[in-house]
């Protein structure tokens, strides 16, 4: 630091009051010290953050504009207002400015060059307090966010803010979607010893405000019918698609994954976009690479499978999920808590999983336990029995689960059921939750930040909000500012 800045700190009152606190802590003797060490540790971190305040108000008023008018974005915008304050919220607190407005010729909303030029977002935050609360949003709630603000000791965003901020930046992520992910696709490469591209598909329902509107109305007019039966499905739940492009070696392992949550939709139609194009961009670099769909029965998914792009695909039925199906069909044959049926679940997974042709004879054995299930009070099981059976005769050739894995294949969809849980189940299922038009934004959040692409992607969204700002002086003459 040069002596002129030196000199320009220590003229700060801020500064004057660190020094006075630092001075009077080291005229004390040990024994003598009126503080205990944790309320110093307290004082010093505000007076430091005071300093901190201080610097910023100084750096902030630098990016303001004394001019007859700009322009920005090719429009001319006349002055309006002259030295207006606001207080903006920074990571170290809050910090107010005095700030020329402009407004254009024809009337309108002002805009601020010193906003426009340092990217303060939402017209409240600094750029790098948007991008911690945002991440926290992510991870916790909007009064969760705001009350750590306040044990770390700054004076810092309320919850109501806290809340919007998200949305303001999933409408502008949303606005550039498809042109920033593909940026953050070119920045990174596939591992060399990368040999499979594993695409999986799912779902999961969450609490909905307009899936409670819509149950209503239902009850409603079931309620005017006569119809006392109680409607089938989750009451105000609605689904959220998740799905996930998975690299892995040789042996399976798994190298890198992208995920991807979309609130409910239509087909998933833009979640299943994002799959096909981070698909594309990956085997545009590495068509040698083995590609698998992976997914369980539901037949929704295997509809997206049937796109072209997964032609050459190797598709495989969760193994998980087709044990699940297993246990069902013995459990309605033998009881749930029989040792027999228990017993005949363990070999016959075992034997789906690892014996080639294991899935024939599973359906082998459902098909003969159906056989031995007669009379009127055996109906209801043998039906479920019946079901389970379909369900692998359906399945049946995405079901060579000995063969994948001697191929190197993976054969659990493990990675998207645990997305549907990371990404949508812990974050939009916490109790007493309902969500309309936010949880979009908290998807999008938490899937940059599971994808390791939090970073890069924060440097497009808080790009966006730095505008170039050029001056018109009353000279006349024009003069760019960066």
């Amino acid at each position: 630091m040069t002596q002129d800045n030196t000199s320009a700190l220590s003229g700060l009152a801020s500064f004057v009051n660190l020094q006075e606190l630092l001075v009077a802590r080291a005229q004390q003797g040990s024994t003598e010290a009126t503080l205990t060490f944790e309320a110093f540790e307290v004082q010093l971190g505000h007076a430091m953050r005071n300093v901190e305040n201080e610097l910023k108000t100084i750096d902030l008023a630098r990016y303001d504009i004394d001019a007859d008018a700009v322009i920005v974005g090719g429009q001319e915008w006349r002055k309006c207002l002259a030295d207006q304050p606001k207080t903006y919220l920074s990571a170290s607190g809050p910090v107010t400015v005095s700030r020329n407005l402009y407004r254009p010729g024809d009337g309108g909303k002002s805009i601020c060059p010193l906003e426009l030029r340092t990217g303060i977002i939402a017209g409240l935050y600094t750029p790098v307090l948007a991008r911690q609360v945002s991440y926290m949003m992510g991870h916790m709630t909007s009064k969760e966010t705001s009350d750590l603000f306040v044990e770390l000791g700054i004076s810092g965003p309320s919850s109501s803010s806290c809340d919007r901020l998200p949305k303001v930046l999933s409408t502008v992520w949303e606005d550039h979607r498809e042109t920033w992910e593909d940026a953050l696709r070119q920045h990174e490469c596939v591992p060399a010893e990368a040999s499979v591209v594993a695409v999986s598909l799912d779902g999961v329902m969450v609490p909905d405000k307009d899936g409670q509107r819509d149950a209503k109305a239902k009850r409603e007019a079931a309620k005017e019918q006569g119809v006392s039966k109680q409607l089938s499905g989750p009451a105000g739940y609605r689904e959220v698609g998740c799905g996930t492009v998975t690299l892995y070696d040789e042996e399976a392992k798994r190298l890198d994954t992208v995920r991807y949550g979309r609130t409910p939709e239509y087909k998933k139609k833009t979640l299943t976009e994002e799959l096909d194009a981070e698909l594309a961009s990956i085997l545009a670099v590495r068509p040698d690479l083995e590609l698998v769909a992976l997914a369980d029965g539901a037949e929704e998914n295997w509809r997206y499978f049937d796109r072209p792009i997964y032609a050459n695909a190797t598709k495989i039925v969760d193994h998980g999920h087709a044990s699940q199906h297993l246990k069902a069909g013995l459990g309605a044959y033998y009881g749930d808590k029989s040792v027999e049926g228990r017993a005949a679940y363990e070999r016959l997974r075992i034997l789906l999983r690892d014996q080639p042709g294991g899935v024939d004879q599973v359906i082998a054995e459902l098909s003969g336990l159906v056989r031995k299930m007669g009379g009127k009070r055996l109906k209801r099981r043998r039906k479920l029995l019946g079901a389970e059976l379909t369900y692998f005769k359906n399945q049946r050739d995405r079901m060579a689960y000995a063969d994948y894995q001697a191929r190197g294949l993976p054969i659990g969809s493990g990675v998207v059921e645990a997305a549907c849980k990371t990404l949508a189940t812990q974050r939009l299922k916490r109790s007493g939750m309902s969500w309309r038009d936010g949880k979009q934004a908290i998807l999008t959040i938490r899937s940059l930040q599971q994808s390791n692409r939090w970073t890069p992607a924060w440097g497009l969204l808080s790009g966006h909000f730095r505008v170039e700002v050029i001056a018109v002086r009353k000279r006349g003459h024009l003069r760019e500012l960066t």
